[in-house]
Formats: C-alpha cells, sequence, structure tokens
C-alpha cells in the first residue's frame, strides 16, 4: 500500500486534537513546533494547516498568527440542518434492510457506550457515538454518508463534547439509540426516523450554558479577542 503523506497524518492528528478539545479554542498553531515534534519540514504541516483551514478548525491571519478557531454558532446551526437530512434518509434504509447481525452489531456499540459512560471516560462514549451513527449508514447501504456527515459536523462535535460532562447527559443519549434500535430490530422506517429525528434534535442541549460557562470559545470577533492558553497546538498528543 502506497504510504499516508506527511501532510495526511499530521492534519488527522491536529483535528484530532481540536475536535476533541484536546486543545481549545483560540490556542496558537505553531508550523514551528509542529514540524519539530514530528521531525518533518514546514511544507507538510503548511498543508496540513490549510487543510484544517477549510474545515474551518483554524484561522490563519497573514502577519499575525495561526489560531485554533473559536465554536461558530452558525456553523452548528448549518451542520445540524447537513446532518438531520442525511441521517433521516440514512436510517429509514437501515431499517428495511437491518439483519439480525446488524442489530446484534449496533446492541455490541451501545455496550461499549454504557461501559465509557460508566467508566467516565468522555473521549470513548463519544468513539462509540460516531461508531453507533456510521454503523447505521453502512447498514443503509451508503458508507460514504458518514464521511460527508462527519467532515460537516466537526463544529458540532467540539461543543458536544462540552455537553457530555452534564449530568444525566450521556445516559439520556444512550436511551435515545436504545430507541433507535429498536425501531430498526422492528423493520418500521417510520418509527427509525421519528426516533433519529428526536436524537438529533437534542444533539447540542443547553447551549447558552455552554457559552456562558466558556465564553472564550465561541465565536466573537477577531483574533485580537482569542484567549491565551496555556497549551499551544504544536506538539503529539
Amino acid at each position: 500500500m502506497r504510504a499516508v503523506p506527511a501532510s495526511a497524518r499530521i492534519q488527522a492528528v491536529l483535528r484530532e486534537q481540536i475536535v476533541g478539545m484536546q486543545v481549545p479554542p483560540g490556542a496558537a498553531v505553531s508550523e514551528k513546533d509542529i514540524a519539530e515534534a514530528y521531525g518533518v519540514s514546514r511544507t507538510p504541516v503548511r498543508e496540513a494547516i490549510l487543510r484544517l483551514s477549510e474545515e474551518r478548525l483554524v484561522d490563519i491571519y497573514p502577519q499575525y498568527g495561526t489560531f485554533v478557531s473559536r465554536i461558530s454558532l452558525e456553523t452548528l446551526k448549518d451542520a445540524m440542518v447537513i446532518r438531520e437530512a442525511l441521517e433521516r434518509v440514512a436510517v429509514r434504509e437501515a431499517a428495511a434492510k437491518a439483519t439480525a447481525d446488524d442489530i446484534a452489531a449496533l446492541r455490541k456499540i451501545l455496550d461499549r457506550q454504557r461501559a465509557s459512560d460508566k467508566a467516565g471516560d468522555l473521549a470513548a462514549f463519544h468513539a462509540a457515538d460516531e461508531d453507533f451513527h456510521q454503523a447505521i449508514s453502512a447498514v443503509a447501504g451508503h458508507p460514504n454518508l458518514w464521511r460527508v456527515v462527519k467532515q460537516e459536523k466537526a463544529q458540532v462535535d467540539r461543543c458536544r463534547m462540552l455537553t457530555l460532562p452534564m449530568s444525566g447527559r450521556r445516559a439520556h443519549v444512550i436511551r435515545q439509540h436504545v430507541a433507535i434500535v429498536e425501531a430498526l430490530e422492528a423493520g418500521d422506517p417510520d418509527a427509525a426516523e421519528a426516533a433519529m429525528s428526536a436524537h438529533l434534535a437534542d444533539v447540542l442541549p443547553s447551549i447558552d450554558k455552554v457559552r456562558e460557562a466558556h465564553p472564550d470559545y465561541f465565536d466573537r470577533g477577531g483574533p485580537s479577542a482569542a484567549p491565551r492558553p496555556k497549551r499551544a497546538l504544536g506538539g503529539r498528543p
């Protein structure tokens, strides 16, 4: 197999750090530090940063610097419209195609999600959530659909990582996932779509509370408003 280009590898790691909120919005991005951490020239690092900029995960200000972007409410709304449109189609088709093995696989993912909830492992909980929705797209016969959704919802994921610690939040998500699986198992497209719609409508609860708790994480102007976090984006996780 052809080796994965350095720029793609670096982009994937940096993207995971940003989306997973390991590095906060407003953090400075240092091409020099990233290049040194990966033992590469600045060229692949620059390519990786440009791709992240296209996803609106970093903001590049000539003569000023590059920063991890703050969360845009406008982008959040657009992403959820796209996600709901695609996933409602996917879950309807999955309801018509799901086999006993498919349902068993989804239930195993739910077991993983319950275990991560019990352990308080937010990263693992979110990863299982991703696997759950991706699996539904695969069952529907549209595996590439999730690739589109995943790219569009990067800002949603960043905000969502801030909501997962809320009391009862993860248990609520699991209950909604269970409802989706039950509808799929029953082979009921209408019920599956309704369960998915209810779930997606509740993906981002209490945004106002999150903004109150983390005002510097949300878009509110130019780079001069960026916070000064202790950690910058530049090293390996």
